[in-house]
């Protein structure tokens, strides 16, 4: 074995203090500045005595040798003899070799410190921000929400971790989403499942934990490693609660079990299941639960009211100036989503309140005045067979069939119309539903015709997941314009209401009229931003799309009031009391198909002047 030499050991030294990055190589070129420097004083008091002495001596030259070393120009105006000028030529020569090395450097320093930071590879100092695990579409919804919700704070921040490229996060974002005003975005790269990268964004100091399904093959799996990550993460203070969506109801239950009980994990594909078949029966039911989970409309809070105690429900109806109460949340959490008129409040519950805005919700000094000769009394409507037709398939549409059967009566039939083979093997027996198959290219004329459409009430038209969702939205649209064209010609006989992929199809989409549109990831994405505020919310809507309790309903307007009578919304109000309902909003027909809100109007003011016709809709929370 060879033996190491002194000079191996020395080099060894040396190397592992230049490996040390630019503060050493910074070390080591003073160094030698320094050291060039003293040599130069100390040769020219030797070599040049009475040059130095007329220099300041040895401390004089030593300080015009660093300014030589440090500006090669001042040498320009050196007077004495030869050695002293040679002496003074070599600091000169000297210090343009160091100074450009050190100008090198710090220039390559430099820029590697401004590439690690575009790699997002800093921690991130914050406290109470939201933070967002993952990267995909849902991302731009989640933000531009939280930058509304957060506009009256003095300043809010979004952390986003995902392992993708910093700047590019962040230029999407800009394009995307635009200015998010009080709102700081923060972006790292990291990897969610590491727990190094996961410090990166202070989770133990975040309000709240979002956690974002991929745009991948298997999703569900990204999100439960997540919430198991996050699981096992040791908290130094109260763990912040976590919200996540699973995009495979089967996966709901591993889902739960990995995110603990501080997790709100919700099941999207029965959420989208349960708006589709509720849509297709009652078209505008997206664009209501678009208005109450989005930020830019009417949000859900709740609020203590101690005035309000020992009064029954149907009394606190009208006893806001601004606000609708649509619930009670008591002390032990459970909910309570349009309770019976004569239940009493108690100091300790909280009203659930429908309000532009929490700022502005405020008790009336005198409710309103009621209209009496405006409020119809309408006869229960006899429920009927149904025919409806579903054109296309996907993995939604078996529970959409069994939902459907639970809501129809007997005798109602469904014909499904698609490229696919004969599903009913795999279906559920069904039990109110007579269902039929036939083959059909729902892009096809032909086969649409062929249909018979005008035979049906209700119209569902499904996107087909076997293609990219850019694909699939088109191939709808195509199929949305045949059936509104044909509708026209026939007389407006049925409603359609269709499953849309990406939300920017939508404005695209109202060319075709159709009744009703489900964008079940926008909607997911702004459940999720609404649970990351409020976790008590997460109960009200699992209450509000439960089929066993009171859910939303658009009912003619016609058994509320009668038809252009001169009312206000107080007496819609009131007639939906006397009816055990509480009355949140109204929908214009002839304003169905105008963008942004389609004719619905959430929290309308309760006094004004309100005339309603026989074919406008009272949107109401009922059991039935």
């Amino acid at each position: 074995m060879v033996q190491a030499t002194k000079r191996d050991r020395i080099r060894y030294w040396f190397d592992n203090t230049m490996s040390r990055g630019t503060s050493a190589l910074i070390g080591w070129l003073g160094l030698a500045s320094g050291v060039l420097i003293m040599i130069i004083a100390t040769a020219a008091v030797a070599i040049a005595p009475q040059d130095s002495a007329d220099n300041g001596h040895w401390a004089g030259v030593l300080w015009r040798s660093l300014l030589r070393t440090l500006d090669p120009g001042t040498m320009g105006g050196d007077e004495g003899t030869a050695p002293f000028l040679g002496l003074m030529l070599t600091a000169t020569i000297g210090g343009i070799f160091i100074v450009s090395a050190l100008i090198g450097v710090l220039t390559t320093g430099l820029e590697g410190k401004i590439t690690e930071l575009r790699k997002g590879r800093s921690r991130i100092v914050e406290r109470g921000h939201t933070l967002v695990l993952g990267w995909s579409d849902q991302v731009f919804t989640v933000i531009s929400e939280l930058a509304e919700a957060n506009q009256s704070e003095r300043r809010s921040c979004v952390a986003i971790l995902a392992d993708r490229d910093k700047v590019d996060m962040e230029d999407a974002i800009r394009a995307s989403v635009g200015d998010t005003g009080r709102t700081r975005v923060v972006c790292r790269r990291g990897n969610p499942l590491k727990v190094a990268d996961l410090e990166l964004v202070s989770p133990g100091t975040a309000r709240s934990i979002m956690v974002v399904s991929p745009d991948v093959d298997d999703p569900d799996t990204h999100v439960i490693k997540v919430l198991l990550s996050l699981g096992a993460r040791t908290w130094d203070d109260e763990r912040p609660h976590v919200v996540a969506a699973v995009q495979n109801s089967g996966n709901l239950p591993a889902a739960r079990l990995a995110g603990g009980p501080a997790a709100h994990v919700i099941d999207a594909d029965d959420i989208a299941i349960r708006l589709i078949v509720q849509s297709h029966r009652q078209s505008g039911l997206s664009t209501v639960c678009t208005d109450l989970l989005d930020y830019e409309g009417h949000e859900i809070y709740m609020r203590p009211e101690p005035t309000l105690a020992g009064v029954t429900f149907g009394r606190a109806l009208d006893a806001y100036e601004l606000g609708i109460p649509i619930g009670l949340r008591h002390q032990d959490g459970s909910i309570a989503i349009n309770p019976a008129m004569d239940t009493i409040i108690n100091a300790d519950d909280e009203i659930i309140m429908l309000a532009e805005d929490d700022l502005l919700i405020r008790l009336a000094d005198t409710p309103p005045a009621i209209i009496e000769s405006a409020i119809a009394t309408a006869a229960p409507h006899t429920p009927k067979p149904e025919r409806t037709l579903l054109i296309g398939w996907n993995h939604r549409a078996p529970k959409i069939i069994n939902l459907l059967d639970e809501f129809v009566q007997s005798g109602s039939t469904l014909t499904i119309a698609t490229q696919h083979e004969d599903p009913r093997n795999a279906l559920k027996p069904p039990v109110n539903l007579t269902v039929h198959v036939t083959g059909c290219d729902p892009t096809d004329r032909a086969q649409l015709e062929a249909l018979d459409v005008g035979s049906y009430q209700h119209i569902i038209v499904l996107a087909d997941n076997d293609l990219d969702p850019y694909h699939a939205d088109a191939r709808t649209l195509v199929t949305l314009l045949h059936l509104r064209d044909m509708e026209e010609r026939l007389g407006d006989p049925y409603s359609i209401v269709s499953e849309i992929n990406d939300d920017a199809n939508r404005e695209v989409a109202q060319v075709t009229k159709a009744d009703d549109f489900v964008v079940s990831n926008k909607l997911i994405s702004l459940m999720l931003t609404q649970l990351s505020e409020n976790r008590h919310l997460h109960e009200v809507f699992v209450n509000l799309l439960d089929p066993s309790g009171s859910e939303i309903y658009l009912k003619p307007a016609s058994d509320y009031l009668w038809p252009d009578a001169a009312a206000n919304f107080a007496t819609v109000i009131e007639a939906a009391r006397r009816r055990g309902e509480t009355a949140i909003g109204y929908r214009l027909r002839d304003q169905f198909h105008q963008p942004p809100d389609y004719g619905v109007v959430l929290n309308p003011c309760k006094a004004g002047l309100l005339r309603l016709t026989s074919q406008d809709r009272v949107i109401v929370l009922a059991e039935s």
